[in-house]
């Protein structure tokens, strides 16, 4: 591919180079060649490292598709007519979902850059009232990331947009769906690894009688600890270590697909036609239905593909299945079907007879390390869900580790991975036998093919010199006939259960996009949504049918995360509700006067909320318990926005709170589900900044002022700011600091000073640069703007103190009984072992004052 755009590029600027003679018109152009070139290099580089993240699950299912499909009464159908039937099956299936739904459709519907359930929840909040969350504001529609289609203004009658924002049931049951899809995900991110690395070890003790089961337990775990200890290193990585053991894998299956395709029966090039799946049903009928199991599991890993899309782009996905995941694996399930359809005995172990004996141990050790790689798409796709369901205020606050400065799609969460790896080893020692865990997945031929060729590996290095010849005589026969027997190929895995369930929330998430998204018509959508839903319908209602012989481990996993993603959306719901009810009124605080009816001390006060508007109960039960507050107020709230980024200058939208000697402000920042929230210490610079853009431009345009309202909060303005001296009405000087003295000389207070020395004495690596803010020399300026100014310089020079609520939320005593076992315990649960708000906002500890408060919701 690479060399394919080297000579594309440099055709093209040699013949433009000698057939124009403008000069300046050549240099334009070679500019936007040079341009274009560095996107695709970039993406082919992405689409490198997609082989080793995306496709490790999905380039493995030659290994055990066959294999399946003819399992059970399927044997007694063996015949070369009914072999391409199921070779025609597992093409358009293959061509249909994968490439039509996935790559033509769905990858054109992300949310600018991230993919999966939440990526297209996020779209339909935006576009129609489908948040639960009532923080929403009209400034947030102002954001250049928010706009997303044709405007919503085309479809603001649409009957359907109105009947689904005005029954709250609806939007619930919706939450619950996509919840439900995230959920599936993760279930099989506990699973997936287990199965592969347990069954992988399983074998050795066949081989090796002195090996008690503990020991291969034991085995396991250490090689699951490893797999997840990688994940710190971040997907760029990971992928770069994984990437090259599928494109081996790749290649080696193309060239065995069409070695097996010209050697044994060209003729399956005619399966290709449909007319074979008709001849399939006619000739397999119930059999044949339930035989869908197996074919199923041709797809499985392709909702990756979809969910780990921030973790790389579109383009980049489209090149890597296009040109390699489709052809090799096409060519592979076609030869396999030409060799079954002259060696119908060889249906129990497919793939593996189908390998010519002189690359068959080489062929064993690739598939060996491509089939551990396939757990690597789960554990990704896992982290990109759990961030948008955080961000969108369905799951506990946790720690975001961004490893890559240029696609901020790729993300660590350590909480989640220890999490993984914690209930990963729990299953692996808990059921410690791969028939066991074998039956909880639902059925493990794939991962049990994969147990073998880790034991060919693990035995090849561990015999003396002298054994491997035996070794390698009868391991073959041993692997393939003892652990791959007629019970294990009865089974289907339960992870295509999974895989077509996300499918089939996808697709319905899908329709919904089209209308109110696309502004698409209801007909379209509908053709869409029946189309793939009879499709994705069928095969869902065979692997239904395995679900009664096992398969209880990964819908109890996915029923727990989505009780605890519900819990923590509805114990935040009914927070802020909570909040919004009870604001301070503006009457009682305008009776209060400037002076709030108290002291006001030197320093800014920052008071953090949830609420977007009006003045939280937080800031009433400070005023009446303690005799002092700060010269300055500037009520923060920060908060999520269903996009996946806000641009810096976007970010900080400030307004004004009762008339302008009350020195009380507001701040609203804004985050996406992808944005990086660092503590670079420059969050007060940032924020005083703007209060002084807002004071200046608020005597410039007075429509901003609250002083002729004073009953309603004033309006409120994005406010641009730049690293450097950026702003009109402050001049700012930035100095190191080089001693603590000096980081404290602003203080007034000599006992805060003492304990600040202590404080950076015992934590010197929070020390920051100084930045001080001057009144530049305007005789001009308004004197009322001249003093607010100096004020809140001298306020900021004072001190800034963090003020949030330590808040304890409690059902009613006239609350049901699932109400009071939903937030007295579960949610009250979540919020005392997750990341506190103050550590997730990056508050300073020494700063910070919490005031206590009890929600009864």
């Amino acid at each position: 591919m690479v060399v394919f755009g080297w000579l594309l590029l440099c055709a093209s600027v040699l013949s433009y180079m000698l057939n124009d003679k403008n000069p300046s018109d050549r240099g334009r152009v070679l500019h936007s060649i040079m341009f274009s070139w560095l996107i695709l290099s970039r993406n082919l580089l992405l689409a490198y490292q997609s082989f080793g993240v995306v496709y490790g699950d999905l380039s493995t299912s030659p290994l055990y598709v066959y294999t399946n499909t003819f399992a059970g009464k399927m044997r007694k159908h063996q015949t070369e007519e009914v072999i391409f039937g199921a070779f025609s099956l597992i093409f358009w299936t293959f061509t249909l979902i994968p490439l039509i739904k996935y790559i033509c459709i769905l990858l054109s519907a992300d949310d600018n850059g991230e993919g999966g359930t939440f990526a297209l929840y996020s779209l339909l909040c935006r576009h129609a009232k489908f948040s639960l969350l009532p923080n929403q504001q009209a400034a947030d529609e102002e954001l250049s990331a928010y706009k997303y289609g044709p405007s919503t203004q085309a479809i603001a009658s649409s009957p359907l947009k109105r009947f689904l924002e005005k029954h709250r049931r609806l939007r619930t049951a919706l939450l619950v769906v996509v919840l439900f899809g995230a959920c599936m995900v993760i279930g099989d991110g506990v699973l997936t690894p287990a199965i592969s690395v347990l069954s992988a070890v399983s074998g050795l003790q066949v081989a090796d009688n002195k090996l008690t089961k503990g020991e291969l337990v034991l085995l396991a775990c250490v090689i699951l600890v490893g797999l997840f200890a990688l994940q710190h290193c971040g997907t760029h990585k990971v992928a770069f270590m994984f990437a090259p053991i599928v494109i081996i894998w790749l290649v080696s299956i193309l060239c065995i697909g069409l070695y097996n395709i010209i050697h044994w029966n060209p003729k399956i090039v005619h399966a290709l036609s449909p007319h074979y799946i008709i001849k399939f049903f006619s000739q397999t009928g119930k059999d044949g239905w339930i035989s869908l199991g197996g074919v199923l599991l041709s797809i499985t890993g392709t909702e990756a593909m979809f969910a780990d899309l921030g973790h790389f782009t579109a383009l980049s996905i489209r090149l890597a299945f296009a040109l390699a995941i489709y052809p090799c694996l096409v060519v592979q399930y076609m030869g396999q079907a030409a060799f079954l359809s002259k060696n119908l005995n060889s249906m129990s172990n497919s793939f593996y007879d189908s390998i010519p004996d002189r690359v068959f141990w080489p062929v064993c050790v690739i598939a060996t390390l491509a089939a551990i790689v396939g757990s690597q798409a789960v554990i990704t796709a896992t982290f990109s869900i759990v961030k948008q369901c955080h961000a969108l205020g369905c799951f506990p606050r946790v720690k975001v580790v961004h490893t890559s400065k240029h696609i901020y799609g790729q993300i660590y969460i350590p909480e989640i991975n220890w999490i993984l790896m914690v209930l990963t080893l729990a299953v692996t020692v808990g059921f410690r036998d791969t028939t066991f865990i074998g039956n909880a997945y639902g059925v493990q031929l794939h991962k049990l093919a994969r147990s073998s060729l880790f034991t060919a590996c693990c035995l090849l290095i561990s015999l003396p010199g002298d054994s491997i010849l035996n070794f390698l005589v009868n391991v073959r026969q041993f692997s393939w006939g003892v652990i791959l027997g007629p019970k294990v190929a009865a089974q289907v895995s339960l992870q295509g259960l999974a895989c077509m369930t996300v499918m089939f929330i996808t697709t319905f998430l899908m329709a919904l996009v089209i209308i109110f998204v696309w502004q698409k018509s209801v007909i379209l959508a509908a053709c869409f949504l029946l189309f793939f839903w009879f499709i994705e319908g069928v095969y869902l209602s065979a692997a239904l049918m395995k679900v009664p012989q096992g398969g209880w481990a990964p819908l109890v996993l996915s029923a727990i995360f989505m009780l605890i993603m519900y819990i923590w959306h509805y114990g935040t719901r009914k927070k802020y509700n909570f909040d919004l009810h009870n604001k301070v009124s503006l009457k009682w605080l305008l009776g209060l006067g400037p002076s709030l009816g108290i002291v006001r001390v030197p320093g800014i006060g920052l008071i953090y909320s949830e609420l977007a508007t009006g003045v939280p109960a937080i800031f009433s039960h400070f005023v009446t318990n303690l005799p002092a507050f700060h010269k300055v107020l500037v009520f923060v709230c920060v908060k999520s926005v269903p996009v996946p980024y806000v641009s810096p200058e976007e970010r900080f939208l400030i307004g004004r709170v009762c008339p302008r000697p009350y020195r009380m402000y507001r701040c609203i920042v804004r985050y996406g589900y992808k944005d990086i929230q660092r503590d670079d210490g420059n969050f007060e610079n940032k924020l005083i900044q703007s209060i002084a853009e807002f004071i200046q431009m608020e005597a410039v345009e007075p429509q901003f002022s609250s002083s002729e309202s004073p009953s309603l909060d004033g309006r409120m303005a994005v406010m641009s700011i730049n690293p450097v001296q950026s702003s009109l009405s402050l001049m700012v000087s930035e100095q190191e600091i080089l001693s603590i003295d000096e980081s404290i000389q602003s203080s007034r207070s000599l006992t805060l000073q003492s304990l600040r020395s202590a404080y950076d004495d015992e934590n010197p690596q929070i020390r920051r640069r100084h930045v001080r803010f001057q009144l530049p020399p305007n005789p001009g300026m308004d004197p009322s703007v001249r003093e607010e100014l100096m004020d809140l310089i001298q306020a900021k020079e004072a001190g800034v103190a963090y003020i949030m609520g330590h808040s304890y939320v409690k059902a009613r005593r006239t609350s049901s009984f699932l109400k009071k076992l939903a937030i007295d315990i579960g949610y009250s649960f979540l919020r005392k072992n997750c990341r506190g708000p103050a550590v997730a906002l990056n508050i300073p500890h020494i700063s910070l004052i919490e005031v206590g408060m009890i929600y009864y919701v």
